[in-house]
This record gives C-alpha cells, structure tokens and sequence, in this order.
C-alpha cells in the first residue's frame, strides 16, 4: 500500500478514536481530565505522521526497526504533549503500519505483523525501554530482570540478547498490548476491527463507542488491572456486558453516559481498550484502502 496513505490512515484512525463520544471512563470530545485533555490527544495523532512515514519507507523485513517507530513517535509527542497520550496506540499502529507497507492484499496483513515481531531485535526492545520512560508509563515491562524502570535494564536486555518480541511476551500474562503484539491480534482482528468495519457506515462516533464497549466486555482491561486490581477490571467488563444488552433501548444513550460518569468517578481508566479501538478502527480503514 502507499506509504501516504498508511501515515493518513494512522493519523486519522487516532483522531477518531479519540473523538468517540462518550467512551466510558476515557478522555473524549466531551470529557477532560486534569492531567490531559481531548485536544492533547488530536495533536498526538497528527505528529506521529513522520515516525510512521519513515518505518513504513523501505522496510527490511528481516531487521524492521519497530522499536525505533515507537520511540520516535514518543520523542516527537513528547515534544507537544507532556503527557503519556498515545504510547499504546503507538505500539499497536507500528506493526500494523509496517506490514500494510509490505503486503500485497488486506489477506497479508495479520500473517505479516506476526513476521515483523517475530523479527525485531535487541535494539528494538532498548528503544520500546526508552519510549516507555519517555513516556512515563508504568505496568509495562515490569519484571525482576527487565524491570523497565531500573536503570540496568537495557544493559540486561543486551547481555540476554532479549528483543522486542521477547521482552513483550514477558509482559503478555498481565498486559493486553503485549498479548496483542507477540500473537496475530486477535482481539484488533476478530472483534474490535468487525464490530467497527460493521457499523462506520451508519455513523463513524457509534461504530468508534461500539467498538469500544464490545471490546471492553470481552476483554478485562489490562490498565485498570495493574492500577487497581483484577476484579475490579473484571467488574468493568462484567458491567459493560449488561450495558450492552440495552443497546436498542430507547435511554441507551443516558446509561452510557450514566456509566461514562461511573468510571471517570471512580477513576476507572480503560486505557488499553481504547489503544485497541484506535487500532481496529486502523485496520478498517486500511482494508478499505487496499
């Protein structure tokens, strides 16, 4: 595909999440917290444009450079937006963005992200190291011997020749995005990208919200799972699996909103759902585009 099209696409797939309104206990068009704002979020999804430009430019199969699209991409919101905004969707996007450079049809796409990971290297996983510190997120990568915030870990990394690929399957039992990366995203592919491919054409806010909650009640979320606890995150999910049974009632709308209050109350934070919205709604757009 053209690598054009790819950044748009990314950059587009950004602002829409971000825009889907109200997606419970997230930032949204309509919900701001203290620390960060919608706005924060649009300007996040504009500059990762060149990062993804370059990965995406010339790729070498065998040596991608994944991590070096990830800590760019920080680097550069880093330099708008002192806030921990898209380090998650970026990590999803670089993969899927690098092997819609490479494939040849939509058919090609999730077999190639499993390829590109399969590839990445020690250097990748320093620099995802230096794109979480940049970015100030915690819960990843925190392990006895790869502890991301100790400063021998990439030191460790190297002398284990760990990679990017193996530093995230570490990661994997207790965080969702590694899951998703170190397998062929089941969760992006087979429920969040079908629920938004389904329902984009009636209205781009109810397929983003849609996309969201699906996954959500499926999914617990992984974030509030490290900033709670398990059962609250199961609770979550439970509770958006009731809500979505009254989808087709006439107050819908003001239980999403009564639930949008709940979370954002309570502090509830399902960041990692909405790194994999943002990118289901990528892998539709791309679809389209191929």
């Amino acid at each position: 595909m053209n690598v054009e099209d790819i950044v748009k696409l990314a950059q587009i797939s950004s602002a829409l999440e971000v825009s889907g309104y109200p997606k419970p206990g997230n930032v949204h068009r309509t919900r701001d917290y203290d620390d960060m704002v919608f706005e924060d979020f649009v300007i996040s999804g504009i500059v990762i444009g060149d990062a993804i430009r370059e990965a995406c430019t010339d790729v070498d199969v065998e040596n991608p450079k994944l991590g070096k699209c990830i800590v760019d991409a920080v680097k550069e919101t880093d330099r708008w937006i002192h806030n921990n905004t898209n380090l998650g969707i970026v990590m999803m996007t670089t993969p899927i963005a690098v092997s819609a450079a490479i494939s040849e049809s939509f058919d090609e796409l999730r077999q190639n992200i499993v390829k590109l990971m399969k590839n990445t290297s020690v250097d990748d996983a320093c620099d995802l190291y230096d794109a979480i510190a940049i970015a100030s997120a915690g819960g990843m990568g925190e392990v006895d011997e790869y502890d991301v915030t100790s400063d021998s870990a990439k030191d460790e990394l190297r002398k284990n020749n760990q990679t990017m690929y193996d530093v995230l399957k570490i990661s994997a039992p207790y965080d969702m995005l590694g899951r998703e990366m170190t397998s062929d995203m089941p969760v992006v592919f087979e429920l969040g990208y079908p629920t938004y491919h389904e329902l984009k054409n009636k209205s781009l806010n109810e397929a983003c919200v849609m996309t969201f909650l699906t996954i959500l009640s499926e999914v617990p979320d992984t974030l509030i799972s490290r900033e709670e606890d398990a059962d609250t995150a199961l609770k979550v999910s439970m509770m958006t699996r009731d809500l979505l049974k009254l989808k087709d009632e006439s107050d819908f709308n003001q239980k999403l909103a009564e639930f949008d209050d709940y979370l954002f109350d309570n502090g509830y934070n399902p960041g990692t759902t909405a790194d994999l919205t943002a990118a289901s709604i990528f892998v539709s757009n791309l679809k389209d585009h191929f």
